[in-house]
Formats: C-alpha cells, sequence, structure tokens
C-alpha cells in the first residue's frame, strides 16, 4: 500500500458529486493511505497532527472525474495508417501520452472501449506511467461489414486497432469472440448493435448484432462470473435490441425514444450520449461519408438526448475521446448543459454516475469519508461556467488516489 503525509485541503468549495448544495466554506482531509479522511465544513473538521496543510484560497473542490467512452489508444486525427506508417514503439509512446493528457484534464477513471491492450492497465497499476484507472474492453464485437469491421473496400484492414477486431457473425461465433475478448483480459464486453458515424460500409440506423446474439453473449458472460456488456447503439432499433438483449449501458443513443427510455429505466442500464462527437463537426478534417452522417444526425441527436436529459434518464459521461480531441474531456459537461442538464447534474453524471456505471462507486465518485482521495482542484466556478472546465488550465490540482499527480503551483502549503 503506498504511503503519504497527511494532507489538509483548506478553504475551499466542495462540490462532492452526490448532488448536495456546495460547501462553502470546506476542508478535506486525507489520510496517510490515501483515502478520505473527511470532507465537510470547516467548522465540523477534526483536529490533525503532523498534516501538511493547503490554502486553496477559496478554489472549488471537486471529485475526481469519470468518463465512460474513451480511445486512447488513437487520435482520428492521425488517419487509418498511422500505425502502419510509424514505428510501433512511437505509436504505444503516443497513446501513453493520450493516457496521460486525459488524467491531467481531471479523469482519474476511464472506459477505454476499444484500442488499449491490458498492458497499459497494468502498467498505470504497477506505476510505469501515469493515468486513469482504467476499465477496458479490448477488442469491439462486430458483425462483417459492421461498426467495427475495418477492413477497407478493396479487403486491406485498416490498422487504426490494429489486431483489435472481433468479427462475428452467427450466435456460436459471438460465443467464442466473447471467449477471445475474456482471454485478453477485458473487464468489459463492447459490443455493436447498429452502424456508426466512421464506419464506412454502414449508417447509424443499420443494424448490428441481433438480439440472439446480444443474448448469446450475455449468457457467455453469465457463465465466466459476469461482466458488463457496452452497446454500440445509434439507430433506433439496434437501441431497443440492446437493451432487451440486457446491456449495462447503451453508447451514443443518438436515435433513442420514449420506448427506448423506458426500456432503459425499467432495465437500470445507463445513457452515455457522447456529446463531444456530436458537436465536433469539420468538413476540412472529416472524410465526406463522415461529415454527410454527422451533419445529418446532429440534430436528430440534440433533440432526443435533450428529451431524454428532460425524462430523467440515468445519464453518465463520455466523450468518444479519440474521435475527438483527447485532453478536453470535461467539455462534455457543458454539451450535457447545452441539452438543458443543470450543472449540477452534469458534474454527478461525470462523477457519482459514472463511477456507478464501472462498478466502483463504493471507491470513488463522489467525495466522502472513507473512499479514495481522487480530487479535482479548479480556479473556475462550474456552477456558474461549466465550459471552463473544459480547459485544463483551469484544471489546477489533480489527485487521484491521495497522490498529487497534476499540480501548476497555484497554492501553497502551510504548517
Amino acid at each position: 500500500m503506498t504511503t503519504h503525509r497527511k494532507l489538509r485541503l483548506a478553504n475551499v468549495r466542495i462540490i462532492n458529486g452526490t448532488g448536495a448544495p456546495p460547501v462553502e466554506d470546506g476542508v478535506l482531509d486525507v489520510t496517510a493511505d490515501g483515502a478520505i479522511g473527511f470532507a465537510g465544513p470547516a467548522a465540523e473538521a477534526p483536529e490533525v497532527h503532523g498534516a501538511d496543510v493547503r490554502d486553496l484560497r477559496g478554489r472549488t473542490l471537486l471529485p475526481g472525474f469519470v468518463d465512460c467512452h474513451v480511445h486512447m489508444g488513437f487520435s482520428l486525427a492521425n488517419g487509418p495508417f498511422h500505425a502502419l506508417q510509424n514505428d510501433p514503439a512511437l505509436t504505444v509512446l503516443e497513446s501513453a501520452a493520450r493516457i496521460r493528457a486525459t488524467l491531467e484534464a481531471g479523469v482519474t477513471s476511464a472506459r477505454d472501449l476499444g484500442g488499449l491492450s491490458s498492458g497499459f492497465r497494468e502498467a498505470i497499476e504497477r506505476g510505469l506511467i501515469p493515468g486513469p484507472r482504467l476499465k477496458l474492453a479490448v477488442s469491439p464485437i462486430s458483425h462483417t461489414a459492421g461498426h467495427g469491421d475495418m477492413h477497407l473496400y478493396g479487403g486491406t484492414v485498416a490498422p487504426t486497432v490494429p489486431e483489435l477486431i472481433e468479427i462475428a457473425d452467427t450466435v456460436d461465433e459471438v460465443r467464442k469472440a466473447t471467449r477471445r475478448v475474456l482471454r485478453q483480459g477485458a473487464d468489459l464486453i463492447k459490443i455493436c448493435t447498429t452502424g456508426g458515424m466512421g464506419s464506412r460500409h454502414d449508417h447509424p440506423d443499420d443494424e448490428g448484432l441481433r438480439l440472439d446474439e446480444v443474448r448469446a453473449i450475455a449468457d457467455e458472460l453469465d457463465r465466466h462470473g459476469g461482466k458488463p456488456i457496452a452497446a454500440h447503439a445509434q439507430g433506433r432499433k439496434g437501441i431497443l435490441t440492446a437493451l432487451r438483449g440486457g446491456v449495462t449501458s447503451v453508447e451514443h443513443g443518438y436515435g433513442i425514444d420514449d420506448e427506448g427510455l423506458d426500456l432503459l429505466q425499467e432495465r437500470g442500464a445507463f445513457l452515455v450520449p457522447t456529446l463531444s462527437t456530436v458537436f465536433a463537426i469539420n468538413k476540412e478534417t472529416m472524410q465526406p461519408y463522415h461529415y454527410a452522417k454527422k451533419v445529418k444526425w446532429s440534430e436528430i441527436t440534440k433533440q432526443n438526448i435533450g428529451h431524454a436529459i428532460a425524462r430523467g434518464a440515468r445519464i453518465a459521461l463520455g466523450t468518444d475521446a479519440g474521435v475527438c480531441p483527447h485532453g478536453q474531456n470535461l467539455r462534455e459537461l457543458g454539451h450535457l448543459v447545452e441539452l438543458g442538464m443543470s450543472p449540477m447534474a452534469a458534474i454527478v453524471a461525470g462523477t457519482r454516475t459514472g463511477a456507478e456505471l464501472l462498478g466502483i462507486s463504493g471507491e470513488v465518485g463522489t467525495l466522502e469519508a472513507g473512499k479514495l482521495a481522487d480530487v479535482v482542484v479548479t480556479d473556475a466556478d462550474p456552477l456558474r461556467d461549466i465550459h471552463a472546465l473544459a480547459d485544463p488550465a483551469h484544471i489546477e490540482i489533480v489527485m487521484k488516489a491521495g497522490t498529487i499527480v497534476k499540480d501548476l503551483g497555484l497554492v501553497r502549503t502551510g504548517a
């Protein structure tokens, strides 16, 4: 177990991730084993001895954020042949840099839904590279010519995510694919029940894995102790298939309607709308087919996700970073607010709800005694200007399990 000096963060405004009103004159104590000892009003704080005290001078303190949908193994801006054109060592180190940028943006836990092998998770756990704690899907499962099929028209595989593709076209094949992904060390299974924006061969309304195949994957996971399923599901029919098949989360959900929202609530599933990719439309840098689909679906998405917010759907923050820029993850909070969510609710979506989706809410997601000290300090007031958190320059301190992993040096240490 890592040990630290005890630390007190004082003179700070605490937003604890539960949705409760801020504590204006707050104190947060970090124990020697990296946990939260106390988080609350200064008037109620216990005496501490032998602790470093940091006066945060009225800054705002939040839980470390959780991004439930990232792809840190690639950047779409590099193009599909980047891995082929560069030394493997370079592409690995580029991934490590993206992982660090994600952490320094204020994300202390993340779920990578395709593109990272389990070695990156182990490297973070062993302290070889800095990064968020990770849950990995490793290889998405898709039909031939489905959203996860990286083959180009001539039959060559575009090596954007080399060797991290699982193509399966029957119930037996999806069972075997599930077993292979588990063998690779995956924490969850990512499936594609619809087409997508960036895939050449299909469209968001196209259906992907069928209901019997989704149920077979769920059954296979039950046979192996149970793990979550995240469904890339953009069009209405594929969203319903995913939910009826027993998935844990609907990723994107651009075509979700009231029937889908009813099922989402009935099944206790999560919606991860990845609005950062919807708002990021650039004709100059996108392939024409990709740009055309984004333009078509942009307003549809805003309307449907706005309706989901109004209905109180269980929404967790996810960006699809990799398709959109890395290291700007908290831009998603502002997009949620633009579609009708309150700033406080958006913060909860990015902290407590995200931790619930990842199955780690007993450890992180809120600033409560006994949980790990995952902490973000900002000079912005996120309840007045949620968009300010999109700029990592406003994220002055990031702490993960009691260890300060980013410090811009703007706060002082006292006795």
